[in-house]
């Protein structure tokens, strides 16, 4: 009799154990789980509005589990893989904090161009990566237009932007840049009249001097729809094109004499081309 009750009381005990045992490897567990998410937006001066509705949201399209699922299970360098590469996001850094919750820190993109190409318009950043244009979401940015495919793309032209955008003279003469090759990059004055072939992305100073040098040497005298392309694409000259082709012929059948003021241009030499 005693021998069975002895039985029962080690199969009790063991019972016991092994619940007891049972709830404390589920309490470890859940102390070892992901317990929530919480999500950090920066704020940036340039960048589309992200709520954290719209973050969860993107993270609950992410393949694996992360509610309930083991911490050291969870990897957090594929969940920022996964949110990089939603237009939206510029970074995203994922870290577990002390009380098992996942901290995702999400920077917005921050456009710097605007650009138009064929029938369509996105922003891109620093890093060429895009982002569609909504009418809900404007950024007040430099604006480019072109084809752009291959080794050519639309943020080659970030030089030349940037620089315009330090310029306080030729930020306030260019509306747009126009680009169909990184070696006839095409500003675009705010004024219509005239459009000015500023070439590759090199001598960005030089050729700033020399185009500030026509407005203030020949522009004055000649006018702003005298030329239809100035160009200060090559080293040491100015090439302007003229608008009407056809140089009229005076009564004494001598052609014009060059004009003065742009033959004294300062450490410039200008150049007109015109079709007979």
């Amino acid at each position: 009799m005693w021998k069975k009750v002895l039985t029962w009381i080690i199969l009790a005990v063991l019972i016991a154990y092994v619940v007891a045992i049972s709830v404390w490897a589920h309490a470890e567990a859940r102390k070892n789980s992901c317990k929530g998410i919480t999500i950090e937006i920066v704020k940036t001066e340039k960048a589309d509005s992200i709520s954290t509705k719209g973050v969860l949201s993107e993270i609950n399209s992410y393949p694996g589990k992360i509610l309930g699922q083991q911490i050291p299970a969870i990897n957090t360098r594929e969940i920022e893989k996964h949110l990089k590469k939603m237009p939206q996001f510029e970074d995203v850094v994922c870290n577990f904090t002390t009380d098992g919750r996942l901290h995702v820190k999400v920077t917005p993109m921050v456009p710097e161009l605007r650009v138009f190409e064929d029938s369509i318009s996105y922003y891109i950043n620093k890093e060429g990566k895009k982002m569609q244009s909504k009418a809900s979401f404007f950024v007040d940015v430099p604006v480019v237009s072109g084809h752009f495919k291959g080794s050519f793309q639309a943020k080659d032209l970030l030089p030349v932007t940037r620089f315009i955008a330090r310029d306080e003279a030729l930020n306030s003469l260019v509306g747009m840049v126009y680009a169909d090759s990184p070696d006839n990059i095409i500003l675009i004055p705010r004024i219509h009249g005239h459009v000015i072939n500023f070439g590759d992305t090199t001598r960005l100073k030089e050729k700033r001097d020399a185009l500030i040098a026509i407005y203030r040497k020949v522009i004055p005298y000649k006018g702003w729809e005298e030329y239809d392309t100035i160009s200060v694409k090559y080293r040491g000259q100015v090439v302007a094109s003229r608008r009407n082709k056809f140089v009229q012929r005076p009564q004494n059948g001598e052609f014009d004499e060059p004009d003065m003021e742009e033959s004294t241009l300062p450490e410039i030499e200008t150049t007109e081309t015109q079709n007979p």
